[in-house]
């Protein structure tokens, strides 16, 4: 049972007054008043979860109430009680943005389950509201980081698709923030309340994809000793996500395209077809037409799919992303394991912006956060980045200059390696495991060049 600040409103006295001690008897908190123009007074300055206003009141109507609260406090639903026999009065109520009607007399039993009803209700809105607050911190309401014009321009097509129930197929590289994306639809589209499941196609052997996906009945194949609801079902109402769509078999093709065209499919094992009610988003790195073209993914099911075609872009063509992405990351990180990195050097961030990213903004988290685990201090600096993040000109950065060398080459070339290798152990207060991760080693690799410089010395 939910628990809220009423506001009853009755110009009857006693009914106002029974109704009042009903509700603080079930955990409510009431206040009452006896015509529109009081409560109106309450709704101004108190906070208000829940209206209760009778209909027929001398002065400012309970109807005439319902509307000035919807302008007032738009958030805040109304329940209108009504005297037995004027359901156009409810009607009439219903129209003008009340949440639900009571007939006098007043069921109790009736009258907690209208209330609870309503106090969900308002409890969803601000859920939906902080959700969507949140997400609007980002650019466009959507989770993606990053003001690029590549980026934007997907952004405003997606944004365009989430006020519908269209389905939408994502595309990019691995790594470039397809589930993400997909979730933000969802999140600002009208299913929001729902629930969104995501379903990696690539994840499950052809066997169990299907029932995995439309559910099984008992007895359908060996160890299916019960029912089970598929991922289309733990979907209803909501947006079901199929990722790695590409690498669907034949026969699951069949199955989905099928669905798609009237929401109907059938668990595996029985006979009785069945109805679906969730938005389909789905997300693939593959050249599809390519895939077509040889025959391994059917050209009706992918126009099924591709209403809304939606291409995020690769991090290589939106660089000016980075600065912003690496610093969420630095944070996020930092934040998680209480380390006290802040900032990046400026010879840091020239190396984060002149990677590749073959891997895109996946790739460039895993660094970031490899980075904050192993560095202690406030600013991130180039030698804190992995060896792998700044590409195969680091080395050529810190070659010395070809006059330095003197005598054999080897013996010059193995010291440097020793001055490099002895100043990241101190950084990382002798910790080998740190040190042989940082520079690319394998621990029993360090170990054995430290073994032998020591042997060296010694002789």
């Amino acid at each position: 049972m939910k628990i809220g600040v009423i506001l009853v409103v009755d110009d009857e006295a006693g009914q106002r007054e029974t109704l009042a001690g009903v509700l603080r008897d079930r955990g409510h908190t009431v206040l009452e008043a006896a015509d529109g123009a009081a409560a109106l007074a309450l709704l101004r300055r108190e906070s208000i979860d829940l209206l209760l206003t009778d209909m027929r009141m001398p002065g400012l109507s309970g109807h005439e109430l319902l509307i000035e609260c919807r302008e007032l406090k738009p958030d805040v639903p109304v329940v209108v009680m009504t005297a037995y026999g004027t359901v156009d009065v409810a009607v009439a109520a219903m129209k003008s943005g009340a949440a639900d009607f009571l007939t006098k007399p007043i069921d109790l039993d009736q009258l907690e389950i209208v209330v609870d009803r309503a106090l969900a209700t308002r409890e969803l809105v601000r859920e939906n509201r902080a959700l969507r607050r949140r997400l609007e911190e980002s650019i466009g309401g959507f989770r993606l980081l990053g003001g690029s014009e590549a980026l934007r321009d997907v952004l405003l097509r997606a944004g365009r698709t989430a006020e519908t129930d269209a389905t939408a197929l994502i595309l990019g590289e691995s790594g470039t923030g397809k589930e993400l994306l997909a979730r933000s639809i969802h999140d600002l589209g009208k299913r929001s309340a729902g629930p969104f499941v995501a379903v990696n196609c690539s994840a499950l052997p052809e066997t169990l994809l299907e029932s995995e996906l439309f559910g099984h009945v008992r007895g359908a194949f060996t160890g299916a000793d019960r029912d089970r609801i598929g991922r289309v079902e733990a979907a209803r109402g909501g947006t079901l996500f199929l990722d790695e769509i590409g690498d669907l078999s034949p026969a699951v093709q069949v199955k989905l395209l099928r669905f798609l065209q009237d929401q109907e499919y059938t668990p595996v094992g029985d006979v009785r077809p069945r109805r679906g009610d969730v938005r389909v988003l789905a997300a693939t790195n593959r050249d599809l037409p390519a895939a077509i073209a040889d025959g391994s993914f059917r050209e009706d099911l992918f126009y099924r799919l591709n209403v809304v075609n939606l291409v995020l872009p690769p991090l290589r063509e939106r660089r000016e992303d980075i600065p912003e992405l690496a610093a969420h990351f630095l944070e996020v990180y930092a934040r998680r394991y209480d380390r006290r990195a802040r900032t990046f050097s400026r010879e840091a961030m020239d190396c984060i912006m002149s990677h590749p990213f073959k891997g895109n903004v996946r790739e460039l988290e895993n660094a970031i956060e490899q980075t904050v685990v192993l560095t202690r201090g406030e600013v991130i600096h180039r030698n804190d980045l992995p060896a792998a993040l700044c590409g195969p000109d680091r080395a050529d950065h810190e070659l010395p200059d070809a006059s330095m060398v003197r005598g054999d080459l080897n013996d010059f070339l193995v010291g440097i390696e020793r001055k490099i290798v002895t100043e990241t152990l101190a950084r990382f207060h002798g910790n080998q495991s740190d040190t042989a991760r940082h520079l690319g080693l394998t621990e029993s690799g360090l170990r054995y060049k430290l073994k032998k410089w020591r042997d060296a010395r010694k002789g």
